[in-house]
């Protein structure tokens, strides 16, 4: 059977799955998935250059990536998504490498995303309790039980799960939107704190600021996410490209307004790069004496990021899920839950796993230096997938079947729009993975970064490859012996 058919064999675990998802439940997934308070963060303490790479991460990233997204998404609609498509064009071996970095990459991805969200939660207290935003124990005990939380919704269900999700979209929004109220009323009142011109708002290009780049385009990454659980979603031709398009645009927007919002109520020098975000609206709630609009906001993101740890927990784990009923992982990944029919073994191990990690990234680091360890770590991985993935588009645009599936969307111009797409795309995300390597400005040891990001990135890989290889093997007997 191709990846493409929309037909389960009896007894296929993926016959047991729910479509629960709908349009909105989509839309706010992805929001939730995408939208970070802490990109804002890094991109206020980058500075006003940061405006310019907004648009810049928008137009050169986000646009053909929603384009190959929504063409491969809607010829195959099935579990799995990127794994799918990178195995229907490259074959069983490339479609692995693809899923088991995709998946394996949340590892490092959970703790920059869980220490950025109890850091942001430090502001629940108000200015009186922000110095807990730098304080090791406090993160990493709010990380534990924020993945605790978004791990045993998503298990016992979907229906339950996506809950988490929908309410992460909002709580993420929302907050930002206030972020940008303040930042507007402190603006006109009092003028901003930082001055703005053409010539400060273009790119600049530095040791300092380069390591920035991949970040952006990560804030970008991520609306692919749903489409691993297409079989979950109610109409995914059609629910899932407005969904991409109505969120990337929400998301674009807000990423701009607020980091305008942020620099006017702060000098970049002093914008903390992981809980930036809130750290301005505390500051701008408390000038305009309304200080408990601030406490309000870092309550709600809280949930927000809780629901961002939930859509990626959802969303991930339906890769090697897919992988293990192919038989390239451990059988036991292809399990579903008797009672909740969530594939709840591989929900367990990405955490289990993602502990670890966090807790390693601690050793001999200052909790900055140890979240971007791991947010570059995770930004390496994640953009291994995403290269086949434009390169699928390409090689897939060929396929005689392209223009069979009435409902498929397919990328603007025939051939040389995929090329355009998939080849920007590819170009895009190389140039981040490059970049990422690159330690920031202000990096306590260099070799300590390099040999941690290196030496996790490739070390997961190799874990990954004896895997697939001891699956292979394993698969082949039991061909022979049929």
């Amino acid at each position: 059977m191709s990846a493409g058919s929309t037909v389960d064999p009896r007894g296929d675990p993926k016959s047991k799955l729910r479509r629960v998802l709908g349009f909105w439940d989509v839309l706010l997934f992805n929001i939730a998935t995408v939208l970070g308070p802490r990109w804002l963060a890094e991109a206020g303490h980058n500075g006003t250059s940061s405006i310019s790479l907004w648009i810049i991460a928008a137009a050169l990233f986000f646009v053909p990536s929603a384009f190959v997204i929504n063409e491969l998404s809607t010829r195959f609609p099935d579990e799995g998504g990127l794994y799918v498509w990178s195995k229907e064009a490259f074959g069983d071996f490339h479609g692995f490498v693809a899923g088991w970095t995709y998946w394996i990459y949340t590892v490092f991805y959970f703790p920059g995303l869980l220490l950025a969200s109890a850091s942001m939660a430090a502001y629940i207290g108000g200015e009186s309790h922000a110095d807990l935003a730098t304080n090791r124990e406090f993160l990493i005990i709010g990380s534990i039980v924020l993945l605790f939380v978004a791990v045993y919704l998503n298990v016992i269900g979907l229906n339950i799960g996506k809950w988490l999700q929908n309410a992460g979209g909002i709580c993420s929004y929302v907050p930002l939107v206030i972020l940008v109220g303040i930042g507007a009323a402190i603006w006109w009142m009092h003028g901003s704190v930082t001055h703005f011109s053409w010539k400060n708002m273009l790119p600049v290009w530095n040791q300092a600021t380069v390591n920035f780049w991949p970040q952006m385009v990560f804030a970008f990454a991520g609306f692919e996410l749903v489409s691993a659980m297409s079989e979950e979603v109610r109409d995914p031709q059609k629910t899932l490209p407005r969904a991409v398009w109505g969120a990337g645009t929400s998301v674009a927007v807000i990423y701009i307004v607020g980091t305008l919002a942020i620099l006017a109520l702060m000098p970049a020098t002093q914008v903390n790069p992981i809980s930036g975000a809130f750290q301005a609206l505390t500051l701008g709630s408390t000038a305009l004496k309304v200080a408990f609009i601030g406490i309000f906001a870092a309550a709600l993101v809280t949930i927000g990021n809780a629901g961002g740890i939930g859509s990626t927990v959802a969303g991930i784990a339906r890769v090697p899920f897919v992988v293990g009923i192919d038989r390239y992982l451990p059988k036991a990944f292809g399990k579903i839950h008797p009672r909740w029919r969530t594939p709840y073994v591989s929900i367990i191990v990405q955490a289990v796993l993602s502990c670890i990690i966090l807790l390693l990234a601690q050793i001999q680091a200052t909790a900055t230096t140890a979240y971007l360890v791991v947010v570059d770590a995770a930004i390496v991985l994640y953009f291994i997938p995403f290269l086949y993935m434009y390169a699928a588009a390409i090689k897939l645009a060929y396929r005689k079947d392209r223009r069979s599936n009435p409902r498929a969307i397919l990328i603007p111009g025939g051939k040389p729009g995929a090329w355009i797409a998939g080849g920007l795309g590819f170009c895009v995300t190389a140039l981040g993975i490059a970049l990422a390597f690159i330690p920031p400005g202000g990096t306590e040891s260099t070799f300590s970064f390099l040999a941690k990001l290196i030496g996790g990135t490739v070390g997961t890989i190799l874990v990954g490859l004896v895997l697939y290889w001891r699956g292979a093997r394993q698969k082949a007997r039991e061909l022979h012996r049929a």
